[in-house]
């Protein structure tokens, strides 16, 4: 399988956050293709040593072959909400740093075959790993109530036609059990108006709020924030890369709070946006919002 070209999101102001030494020891708990991770690795030398962590098995396995004469990497298949148990199993000890880059895997869009994508067609799955989690989309679509796609169109995808889209939904899989994303796009696109339908995809907020329903990613964050603080040593950094306000709202909130009981001040006070030529260059980094604090 061809591997996907993972650009790093706002690597550069990362790099000036963290500022890696050697002999540093951090986390990256959503390595993903490893962007951030080799810059990192560069710096804190071999007696240094970097956690990367990713739910998915294929990333880590990549991981570990492209970085395998890298023997300051320790490559964790894993979710960020088990830092707790992972450090006393890999012992992390006190750590320089965290990063949490929450962007959406190109590699699940393009060539995972789980029906992260509504412009191919795939069987309804949108699990991060397989193996470990056991709802899937296929499940919520097809045998959740009415009510519950509802809020979750709302709450997950924020999706202000929700409602006509669970009704639909409902409707159609009364004939049928709804199997693959095409045709779930297509009851998405028969629910909503024609003059509603604007320059994104109709099936976007959708497809995001079954993502993230099926993998919990709200609730993972709320849980890894606060496990990675404990994590950090004095003068430790945390830094949050976020895509959407679902995140970015969990992050400021859980920032303000620490600092608030005097554990952390914050670096950034607002979050950091990409400068335009980053922009520019990659389409993803438009939406990234970078949020820092250190450890008092």
């Amino acid at each position: 399988m061809e591997e996907t070209i993972h650009t790093p999101v706002l690597l550069k102001e990362v790099l000036e956050i963290f500022n890696p030494q050697s002999g540093g020891r951090y986390i990256d708990a959503t390595v993903n293709g490893g962007g951030h991770a080799k810059e990192i690795l560069d710096r804190i030398g071999d007696n240094g040593l970097l956690f990367g962590i990713d739910r998915d098995a294929t990333l880590i396995n990549r991981l570990k072959n492209k970085f395998a004469t890298h023997g300051n990497l320790i490559a964790i298949c894993d979710s960020y909400r088990e830092l707790d148990n992972l450090d006393t199993t890999y012992g992390f000890g006190a750590v320089n740093g965290i990063l949490f880059d929450l962007g959406f895997s190109s590699y699940h869009v393009d060539t995972s075959g789980r029906g992260f994508s509504f412009l191919r067609d795939e069987p309804l799955d949108m699990r991060y790993n397989p193996e470990k989690t056991k709802l899937n989309a296929y499940t919520i679509v097809n045998s959740w109530s009415r009510a519950e796609l509802t809020r979750i169109g709302k709450e997950y995808g924020e999706e202000r036609f929700a409602g006509k889209i669970a009704e639909m939904i409902v409707r159609e899989r009364a004939h049928g059990a709804i199997a693959s994303t095409l045709e779930l796009a297509r009851i998405i696109r028969k629910a909503i108006p024609a003059r509603a339908v604007g320059k994104i995809h109709p099936a976007t907020r959708t497809f995001q709020a079954l993502r993230i329903a099926v993998n919990d990613e709200l609730g993972e964050l709320k849980i890894g924030l606060e496990k990675g603080i404990d994590l950090l040593a004095f003068g430790g950094k945390m830094i949050v890369i976020s895509f959407h306000s679902l995140e970015d709202a969990i992050v400021k909130e859980t920032f303000r709070v620490k600092e608030k009981k005097g554990i952390v001040q914050l670096i950034t006070k607002k979050p950091i946006m990409a400068q335009p030529e980053e922009a520019r260059k990659n389409p993803r980094a438009r939406s990234a919002k970078l949020r820092a604090l250190i450890k008092k």
